[in-house]
């Protein structure tokens, strides 16, 4: 086994490689406005650090989200392009699954990442690879009593102590989590997620209403 894992859920940019016993090389840098610029870059630099050509991957794994259309697509996009070239599997991990793996809190908490618009993506966990709710895009003030009393992790808690009481980090998923969580659960028989965007709501950019379509004559 050898998984090239790629997330750009989040404003970090993030790639590792895991060899099915550990993690072999991993990077990460956050720039929410640089996904598709950094991404392959980030590629090349794990792959040269792990001492592997791509064509020696076995599979692909991919943070499906939730997170923004537009850094979502990258990851996604650059996965399904490297499966079909390579003729690999492309195996897809919530991202909130990832930052519950990576946080190792024990007992019941919470993951929240920044969804903006004063918003959060967030979902309940029994431990760090049992999630216990479906992923949600909320306003904080919204959830308050459903997130009371437990710990929170992620970006999104951090930025609303007034609802995320005991909140810390990491601030975003590492790419490294999603391949240790993916392989051990390959490894175990399960069956991952299929590799498509977990979009909570509609993109920002919109058609104008009254937009008019002009043909020629």
């Amino acid at each position: 086994m050898l998984l090239l894992a790629v997330d750009t859920a989040t404003p970090a940019v993030t790639v590792a490689l895991h060899d099915g016993r550990g993690v072999v090389a991993s990077f990460g840098q956050v720039d929410a406005r640089r996904h598709g610029e950094l991404l392959l870059p980030a590629v090349d630099r794990v792959l040269a650090e792990g001492g592997v050509k791509l064509d020696a991957v076995t599979g692909i794994v991919v943070g499906v989200g939730p997170g923004p259309y537009t850094g979502l697509r990258v990851g996604l996009m650059t996965a399904d392009t490297f499966g079909l070239a390579l003729g690999i599997p492309v195996h897809g991990v919530c991202t909130l699954d990832g930052l519950a793996y990576a946080a190792k809190v024990e007992g019941p908490f919470v993951v929240a990442t920044d969804a903006r618009r004063k918003e959060v993506y967030w979902a309940r966990y029994g431990d760090p690879r049992t999630r216990l709710t479906d992923p949600a895009v909320d306003r904080p003030a919204d959830i308050a009593a459903q997130v009371a009393g437990v710990p929170a992790v992620g970006a999104g808690a951090l930025l609303y102590p007034e609802t995320f009481a005991d909140a810390r980090g990491p601030e975003h998923v590492s790419a490294a989590a999603l391949a240790s969580l993916a392989a051990e659960r390959l490894a175990a028989g399960e069956e991952l997620e299929a590799p498509r965007p977990l979009y909570l709501r509609r993109p920002d950019a919109q058609v104008p209403k009254n937009y008019k379509v002009v043909t020629p004559k």
